[in-house]
């Protein structure tokens, strides 16, 4: 099996939020053959943690500097347009 995708999953408190959105990306990139690994921060902490990260999934503003691809979304919680942001993260794990 190919080496994991790391992504970053961010919320304001790296608690609930973040776990919703960190569980979703995971089932759905499994089923789409794409093997990732999800890490779970605090926005505030994006910065420190960025390392061997691919892609960075927030649920609230985050700088745009970060030298990865950023998606910020709240799809995950309303269900709304979800299906467009996994194929976005879907579409960018792939082009690496």
């Amino acid at each position: 099996m190919s080496k994991p995708k790391v992504i970053l999953v961010a919320c304001g408190t790296a608690i609930a939020t973040s776990t919703v959105v960190a569980k979703g990306i995971e089932e759905a990139m499994r089923d789409r053959g794409i093997n990732v690994t999800t890490r779970q921060c605090k926005a505030a902490e994006i910065r420190s943690r960025l390392s061997g990260v691919d892609l960075v999934v927030s649920t609230t503003p985050v700088p745009d500097d970060l030298g990865v691809p950023v998606i910020q979304t709240l799809a995950f919680l309303t269900g709304i347009g979800k299906e467009d942001v996994l194929n976005q993260i879907e579409q960018l794990l792939r082009e690496d």
